[in-house]
């Protein structure tokens, strides 16, 4: 077995980018908050990227209901820390690699280490993970962290990304003073304006907002993945192209449709409030028919 050679291992993304960038992209520290359904191939595909530093949170373990989604589950994973599987598989990718661990998860006292020297922030923490979301997407803020968000949602992805010039996460969503059925609706109508996901669930009784619940597939996880790292690799470049909130886009892969959505206000928009008044009703009526 050969000794491992950066230059040698990436050299296929160059074309892509040049020899000088895919160095930016070694010197490169992105944060991944959650190693799950997301954030664990977010990790896997940003190393493959070439990426050299990463700071990663994780406090739960592989169980077998993460079979069908998550790169890390399998039998062989079964009860161990997701984080801690998760760097040895990144480790086997690139042994050089400089990685931070946060195994508590993301909280108000690490925060500062854990975007210590952060050049973009991915979030891949669970959907439902409102606290720890707002306080690292504000923290981020503070910094001037760029903060990119795919979100597997059907079977399709949808994007947002948080910036500088842009609209901040707390007035795109608008969260504050919400319980948490209203947040997980407004991130829900907020993360896909465009709702390309609806109309084609098999069987909504796996739907449930209020029991944390819903379906999933390792084929929206890798669409994110993809989505992803093109924009990390844009923000870590300084390229152009990237459109922050109160832009957003929505590739379904089902219906083989794409949109980009511009909702200025954000959570006030009144396409926005049509939406979420959609949503509530249709959660209100699948609530009734269980009843």
């Amino acid at each position: 077995m050969g000794e491992f050679d950066y230059s040698a291992a990436f050299s296929r993304n160059i074309g892509w980018v040049t020899e000088a960038e895919q160095a930016e992209l070694r010197n490169c520290r992105i944060a991944i908050g959650g190693m799950g359904g997301v954030g664990g191939v977010h990790l896997l595909t940003l190393a493959r990227l070439g990426v050299g530093k990463f700071n990663i949170s994780d406090f739960d373990v592989f169980d077998i209901v993460n079979f069908n989604r998550q790169v890390g589950a399998s039998v062989s994973s079964l009860g161990r820390a997701k984080m801690e599987v998760m760097a040895e598989l990144v480790r086997d990718i690139n042994p050089e690699i400089e990685l931070n661990t946060f195994p508590d998860g993301v909280n108000k006292d690490n925060i500062d280490a854990f975007l210590d020297g952060v050049d973009v922030y991915v979030d891949g923490l669970d959907f439902f993970a409102f606290d720890a979301r707002r306080q690292t997407f504000a923290a981020c803020e503070a910094r001037g962290i760029p903060v990119v968000t795919a979100a597997p949602l059907g079977l399709g992805t949808a994007l947002l990304v948080f910036g500088p010039g842009g609209m901040s996460a707390e007035d795109y969503f608008g969260f504050s003073g919400c319980d948490e059925m209203e947040m997980a609706v407004r991130f829900l109508v907020g993360l896909s304006p465009a709702m390309l996901q609806r109309g084609y669930v098999a069987d909504m009784t796996r739907v449930n907002l209020a029991e944390r619940r819903g379906p999933s597939c390792i084929a929206a996880c890798q669409l994110c993945a993809g989505v992803a790292a093109v924009e990390v690799l844009k923000l870590a470049l300084h390229r152009p192209g990237v459109r922050l909130a109160p832009w957003g886009s929505q590739f379904d892969a089902y219906r083989m449709r794409y949109v980009r959505t511009w909702r200025p206000g954000g959570y006030r928009n009144p396409v926005q409030r049509m939406m979420r008044f959609l949503v509530r009703r249709q959660l209100g009526q699948m609530t009734r028919a269980k009843g």
